[in-house]
């Protein structure tokens, strides 16, 4: 019983495809309970109404969420342009109606593609964001507006994926920190409009393109089967792009032991790595310096 109270060491990362209506902690907590799993996080919230990828990281796998955060996003997206909400979403309450323009799909198109490349976005109130140790949709409950100074995002492309009026839906490529409310509110602005959104679905999370998404359905019936490991990608799947490095048994002493050391390989590695013991276990992750010295920045228990 005691084993059960604690959780069980469950290491790896479940790629869910989070429903509409709960929040993203909510969905963790689900997932970790069909896990039953003793520690978990995730790589970035998606909104209560929105849909789509969001990993969930299990056991030693939490540990590589913070440098996850880092990576671009992809988005499929609906705004009803004609009325804009306090939230910017679905969830608010409407504040404004304006004028529905004579648009059509060539318009747009145009409309849209002046905002790839670097664009500055004014976060939303209703965010995460802190202010004064205190997250900005706190104020915004308060009806208190707080100055947010514009931040540096980047659009790698954005298309129009069809226009029934008065909504119009498109699907981003986008950097980490966009708002896609608030890109939503801009694109409506462009077009002589107002806008909040009324459907968001988060279709990727780089760099796990290449993986399936699961639901919270299909993983209780897994554990049903017996089957859940069927869901579970390696601790380090996030991080395939990070070079690898192998070490001998006194250098795998002292990697988990936090200690750095002289690293003596053939090829020239600077940042960050993946590290591996000499029977090609996952060790941990490091960080080399310029003058070669690994430093270890996680150690895994695995």
């Amino acid at each position: 019983m005691s084993r059960r109270k604690r959780g069980l060491d469950i290491h790896g990362i479940v790629l869910l495809d989070k429903p509409a209506g709960i929040s993203s902690n909510r969905a963790l907590q689900k997932v970790r309970g069909i896990f039953q799993a003793r520690k978990a996080g995730h790589t970035g919230s998606l909104d209560p109404f929105a849909t789509g990828m969001l990993p969930i990281c299990l056991g030693e796998a939490s540990k590589t969420a913070a440098f996850m955060l880092e990576a671009g996003k992809r988005y499929r997206a609906t705004a009803r342009l004609g009325e804009a909400t306090n939230t910017g979403d679905i969830e608010g309450e409407v504040i404004q109606t304006c004028v529905l323009p004579d648009l059509d799909q060539k318009i747009i198109s145009r409309g849209l593609k002046r905002f790839e490349g670097e664009i500055a976005q004014v976060p939303p109130m209703y965010s995460a964001l802190k202010h004064e140790g205190r997250p900005l949709y706190e104020y915004a409950r308060a009806g208190v507006e707080i100055e947010r100074p514009a931040r540096t995002v980047r659009i790698h492309k954005l298309d129009l994926a069809d226009w029934q009026s008065p909504d119009l839906t498109f699907e981003v490529h986008c950097s980490k920190g966009t708002y896609i409310r608030t890109l939503a509110e801009d694109i409506a602005i462009s077009l002589g409009s107002c806008a909040h959104l009324v459907k968001l679905r988060r279709i990727v999370v780089e760099p796990f393109d290449v993986f399936p998404m699961v639901t919270l359905e299909q993983l209780q019936k897994a554990l049903d089967q017996g089957v859940l490991d069927d869901f579970l990608l390696p601790v380090d799947v996030g991080l395939a792009g990070w070079p690898k490095v192998a070490l001998d048994r006194d250098q795998q002493g002292k990697f988990m032991h936090g200690n750095h050391f002289p690293l003596l390989i053939d090829e020239e590695l600077v940042g960050n790595v993946r590290v591996y013991g000499p029977e090609g276990s996952l060790l941990g992750l490091g960080e080399v310096s310029l003058q070669g010295i690994l430093q270890p920045t996680r150690v895994f228990n695995l």
